[in-house]
């Protein structure tokens, strides 16, 4: 059954003549007789009486009329809301960013996104690098925002923020009046360190170069909770620039570059290659590049 034998019936219903029904169809009336009979046999119903020199719907026929007519306007209505998604974004996108994005990258992207585009709904899936890779490849998401570099050849990448790595400390700490010190300096304090993850990773390996030995105080899953017991005075830590200007700013943390290596967490962009990105994803991805590219955290 396809929607030419369903339009095909709905022609030879409304007018009752098969013959009729074939000059508006632009057929032969054997042509049209034969999608008929073929639409019955497949639904295992007569649906159109032809006795007695005009053509009536069976009672199937009458049943069977009011789905066909769904249906086509079903398809209608389908190619109409199409055709408007391609004009104007409509819809859901959903992104896969870590907390740390999320509260301190993403908000202005969001911002400006629903101003221009209301009706496309927006969700956030929070997870850590390697998840959000993971929810890209099997389609979980429509893109993520991870930190560079992304080696996977499957996916395109688009940088849309610089970022690098620096360390942080409470006011009156003795290292809080410098402007950069270097890893032989922190590793002579306590260090409030990631779980696991890239950034526990490109400290470990910094520091494992020099041959030194960290002291680790805590072990902390949050960037935010980082933060506080940092504030609090329980030991230093590492974190991207643009996670902590308002505290920075506020003299709630002091923070200071990276002397003798620095550590990049620039962020992109990225999806699956050969997704077909809706139009709200592909609105969303030029806001992004656009507020976001090349707009460095700046130096406090």
């Amino acid at each position: 059954m396809d929607f030419d034998q369903i339009e095909t019936f709905l022609e030879v219903a409304r007018l009752s003549s098969f013959s009729r029904a074939a000059e508006k169809r632009f057929r032969t009336q054997p042509a049209i007789s034969a999608q008929i009979r073929s639409l019955e046999e497949e639904i295992g119903a007569r649906l159109l009486d032809r006795s007695g020199g005009k053509v009536s719907l069976t009672a199937a026929g009458k049943a069977f009329q009011k789905y066909a007519e769904d249906a086509v306007q079903a398809r209608r209505n389908i190619i109409i809301h199409l055709a408007e998604m391609e004009r104007v974004p409509r819809g859901e996108i959903v992104v896969g960013a870590n907390e740390a994005t999320c509260l301190h990258i993403l908000p202005e992207v969001f911002a400006s996104f629903k101003r221009q585009y209301p009706n496309v709904n927006v969700s956030i899936t929070r997870a850590e690098h390697s998840r959000i890779l993971e929810q890209v490849i099997d389609n979980s998401v429509d893109f993520g925002v991870v930190s560079l570099p992304v080696p996977d050849n499957r996916l395109t990448v688009v940088p849309i923020h610089r970022d690098e790595l620096i360390v942080i400390t409470d006011p009156q700490h003795p290292l809080a009046k410098l402007k950069s010190v270097g890893y032989v300096q922190v590793a002579e304090f306590p260090l409030l360190l990631p779980k696991s993850g890239r950034t526990r990773e490109a400290i470990e390996n910094a520091l494992a170069e020099r041959r030194l030995k960290p002291i680790v105080s805590m072990e902390l899953d949050s960037s935010e909770l980082m933060k506080r017991f940092v504030a609090a005075g329980v030991g230093i830590g590492f974190i991207a620039r643009s996670n902590v200007l308002e505290e920075t700013k506020t003299g709630m943390l002091a923070a200071l570059a990276l002397a003798d290596q620095e550590i990049r967490r620039d962020l992109a962009l990225v999806f699956r290659k050969d997704k077909a990105l809706s139009r709200g994803a592909l609105a969303f991805i030029e806001i992004a590049v656009k507020l976001k590219t090349a707009k460095a955290a700046p130096v406090v």
